[in-house]
């Protein structure tokens, strides 16, 4: 790490700078995944899938600036190459053969909520550490995956067992 002004201790801003790092490479991890589908999917509902899974891309790659810029911040070194995100990635590697729309809508809301699981841990973490700044950059990148979520889980339909309010 690097001196600097910043008043949180030494100890809190490397540990949390471990913590953005790990969520750093998840970012860029999503953002591949969801290029990968916007790439390959096919099908009767193409051009709303294609244009939801590129939203995915940016915003997962401003998620990847939030958290870069807050570890250096912080007196890190942001870690964001494609070779160590791959090394330290929570996400479960994309199925390359995919072929029907279907399935990339799965694959990719598997994928967003993992990450979502991950940046709420990051809140927590980051919460406890006392770095309120952080855990609220994690919060506001939390609030965006629910969204994406939910808009790619749509795209499922309703659930088998969907209660109904009459009932």
């Amino acid at each position: 790490m690097y001196t600097t002004k910043n008043d949180l201790p030494a100890m809190t801003r490397a540990d949390v700078i471990v913590i953005l790092n790990a969520r750093l490479a998840d970012s860029i991890d999503l953002m591949q995944q969801a290029k990968q589908a916007h790439w390959n999917v096919k099908g009767r509902d193409f051009i709303a899938l294609h244009t939801l899974f590129d939203a995915v891309v940016d915003a997962a790659e401003d998620s990847m600036d939030l958290l870069a810029e807050r570890v250096v911040q912080l007196g890190g070194s942001a870690e964001g190459t494609i070779q160590v995100a791959t090394t330290r990635t929570g996400l479960e590697a994309y199925p390359l053969t995919l072929l029907e729309e279907r399935d990339h809508v799965e694959a990719l809301a598997s994928a967003l909520a993992v990450y979502g699981r991950g940046m709420r841990r990051a809140i927590e973490q980051t919460d406890e550490l006392g770095d309120k700044v952080t855990a609220d950059i994690c919060t506001e990148i939390s609030r965006g995956v629910d969204n994406y979520l939910w808009l790619v889980e749509a795209h499922l339909g309703a659930p088998a067992r969907a209660m109904r309010w009459n009932q």
